[in-house]
């Protein structure tokens, strides 16, 4: 096993980068934290680059890690990457899977999609990932503007998603629509005027969910396109729902359906 015994290893230093967003970007990797999360790369065939290792750190099945991509450290540098209150001692570098845009609605036909129309809380995403995964959607656009998919909130929300669903970035929502439009997909939004309850519409194929902004609510131009527009059922004066829960709601109900 080798060690890292500097912070001025390149390594440690590229782990130290990965924990500010515009280096994720400019990289296109991120930080995987947890033997159940790194696990769940593996089993979905991420590519993971390296996983370090804390001194004191235990692990039940070297196995399944390859040992040359593994780095031991002390736990005064170990602490200084961890994000989490109390780590378990183990955390990886992963390269993102972001699918290209002729890769992406590969298997489309009959499938629903989630749009995330500048959504920003961080375990709000992750928990949208991981339902769209649970509920079988085969993935999930992401306009600009909206939260870090690869923050390490995002990431422990997902509960491994991230590494099984497709993920397309786009700037816009028309260029959102105009992607979803060649696929005959149904552009299906929530709102309070003119919109029919979610239990009356047929969302069992061929839908692209969209999910606005925790604030705002979805944009004017996915209203304006929207082919559907859905409400849910609110009493005791409540106006809306959390953005993960309403996305779940819709998402099991397209599964029931």
């Amino acid at each position: 096993m080798k060690e890292i015994s500097s912070k001025d290893n390149k390594i440690y230093k590229l782990c130290k980068q990965l924990q500010i967003k515009k280096y994720r970007d400019k990289f296109g990797k991120y930080l995987v934290e947890g033997p159940n999360l790194i696990e769940e790369a593996f089993k979905s065939n991420a590519d993971i680059e390296a996983i370090l290792v804390r001194n004191d750190y235990n692990a039940y099945d070297w196995g399944v890690w390859p040992e040359e991509k593994i780095y031991q450290l002390s736990q005064q540098l170990f602490s200084g990457l961890a994000e989490t209150k109390t780590s378990q001692g183990i955390l990886a570098i992963v390269k993102k899977n972001e699918v290209p845009k002729a890769d992406f609605f590969k298997g489309a036909n009959g499938r629903n999609y989630v749009v995330l129309d500048k959504l920003q809380d961080q375990g709000n995403i992750g928990t949208i990932l991981r339902t769209a995964a649970a509920a079988n959607y085969k993935g999930v656009i992401v306009i600009k503007g909206s939260g870090d998919v690869y923050s390490s909130k995002t990431i422990r929300a997902a509960a491994g998603a991230v590494f099984r669903l497709p993920i397309l970035f786009v700037d816009t929502p028309m260029q959102a629509v105009g992607l979803l439009k060649e696929q005959d997909k149904t552009i299906c939004v929530t709102c309070l005027e003119d919109a029919h309850m979610y239990s009356e519409v047929n969302l069992k194929n061929d839908i692209a969910l969209v999910i606005g902004n925790e604030g705002n609510g979805v944009c004017e131009d996915f209203l304006n396109l929207a082919d559907i527009k859905i409400k849910l059922p609110m009493d005791n004066e409540i106006e809306s729902l959390n953005a993960a829960v309403a996305a779940g709601i819709l998402m099991y109900e397209a599964k029931r359906q």
